[in-house]
């Protein structure tokens, strides 16, 4: 998060150290946090012995915001890494999360937020099936929303049937 680019992109504020192991910590332990982290498959299945952590392109975040409606999850997507963007691994880890969403936590409806000048993420939130619903001129941010039809959701299920959910192991080094 060094990257002024990314800062900018993601609307994110720079952090010591410190401030990013707690923020990390309460990744872990928040009930109301959901993180995948975004790995370049091709680089770890290239180098055997190559750990998670080099592999590491970006991360794939969902917040129950709302404590009134449990069916709303915030989504979002960073892929920090410039040389894996515009590859379709954040439309990726996207459709993974709403899955995971839908299935695991039953919620129907999704929001983004992202900034005004970010068209990248706009545009592939929008071929995600997302719309406009709100802009913010104080907040420099269009927020987007997604709402689980029966079609919506078959859809959704389509999209990420091949996906196949596996125990983390801690300290894998290499794909199963």
């Amino acid at each position: 998060m060094k990257s002024e680019e990314l800062r900018r992109l993601t609307a994110s504020e720079p952090l010591t150290l410190e401030q990013e192991y707690v923020m990390q910590h309460s990744w872990q332990e928040d009930a109301d946090k959901c993180t995948f982290i975004v790995l370049d498959a091709e680089k770890w299945q290239a180098q055997p012995g190559t750990s998670e952590e080099s592999c590491m392109v970006g991360d794939v975040n969902l917040f129950l915001t709302d404590l009134g409606d449990p069916s709303l999850g915030e989504i979002e997507v960073m892929i920090a890494e410039p040389s894996c963007r515009g590859q379709g691994l954040g439309t990726e880890a996207v459709l993974m999360m709403m899955s995971y969403g839908v299935t695991k936590l039953g919620l129907t409806k999704f929001e983004a937020k992202i900034g005004q000048g970010n068209e990248p993420s706009i545009r592939m939130f929008g071929k995600l099936h997302f719309e406009q619903v709100a802009v913010s001129s104080v907040f420099q941010e269009v927020t987007l929303r997604l709402t689980m039809s029966e079609p919506e959701r078959q859809w959704l299920l389509e999209q990420t049937s091949h996906v196949e959910e596996k125990p983390y192991r801690a300290g894998a080094s290499e794909p199963r």
